[in-house]
């Protein structure tokens, strides 16, 4: 299950090759019959030292082919991993030249100062992102163009629930196709992923998707039911906030609800 409490904290997250197979030759003897290299008796039974042979033969095929299919293992994910990046370096390039001001005027992905550690914090609020009336395609380009000078280093994410609707809610298949396009970097360098004020289906959802599409990310993601629950890990100056998020906050925990005792690095 997600984690509804965290602990704040800075954590980092030649062979030989095998001799050709040879046949067994031998003469030809009375009450011996050489077939394939193998010896039968007079009574049609294999002799020890030419079932010895053939298990040898037999292990160095296994060996073989095992390494034959490692090799290609790695050559597959190999090209795989060059076409991702491949791939994200085209969504890059087309991220840094294309007006994204239809997403980027929405406010609903920024940067907000740093935690209490230093490290970046990425703030998204669910509730002005118009996951049915917007270029879902731009808006994967101005994430990886906020994101992608960020995640070079360590960072954290704070993403706010608060009064969304299924109007705000992007398909699985297409967070699914955006986790699977970003490079490894964003996943290893993400320290943290927040959520506050999650609701049951929030935490359904984070669940199945933690577990079945990103479980890299599974022990990373907290849940958080008050904002002031952030202030352990992000000092209030350094988290700037739409109102409509503090007052719905008010009006379900009231008013200092939470003392916050940050862990020192």
């Amino acid at each position: 299950m997600i984690n509804d409490s965290f602990e704040f904290s800075s954590d980092d997250d030649s062979d030989n090759s095998p001799h050709d197979m040879e046949g067994n030759n031998s003469d030809l003897e009375s009450g011996f019959a050489d077939m394939n290299g193998v010896s039968l008796n007079s009574y049609g039974g294999v002799t020890s030292s030419a079932y010895s042979q053939m298990q040898i033969d037999l292990d160095r095929q296994h060996l073989l082919g095992n390494r034959n299919h490692v090799v290609e293992s790695v050559i597959a994910d190999g090209l795989e991993g060059l076409e991702h990046q491949e791939r994200y370096e085209r969504l890059l390039h087309r991220a840094q030249i294309e007006d994204l001001t239809e997403v980027s005027g929405i406010g609903c992905l920024y940067q907000s100062g740093v935690d209490r550690l230093g490290r970046p914090v990425v703030v998204f609020c669910g509730k002005w992102f118009p996951a049915h009336n917007i270029d879902l395609e731009k808006a994967l380009l101005y994430l990886i163009k906020l994101l992608d000078p960020i995640v070079k280093g360590d960072y954290v994410i704070a993403y706010f629930h608060t009064l969304t609707s299924t109007n705000n809610y992007p398909s699985l298949h297409w967070l699914r196709e955006v986790y699977s396009i970003l490079p490894y970097k964003y996943k290893k360098n993400l320290k943290a992923f927040y959520i506050v004020h999650p609701t049951f289906w929030t935490k359904m959802m984070t669940w199945w998707f933690t577990t079945f599409m990103a479980p890299a990310i599974k022990a990373k993601v907290h849940s958080l039911p008050g904002v002031e629950h952030l202030y352990s890990a992000i000092s209030k100056d350094q988290l700037e906030i739409p109102a409509y998020i503090t007052e719905y906050d008010m009006t379900i925990n009231g008013l200092h609800y939470f003392t916050p005792m940050p862990t020192q690095s």
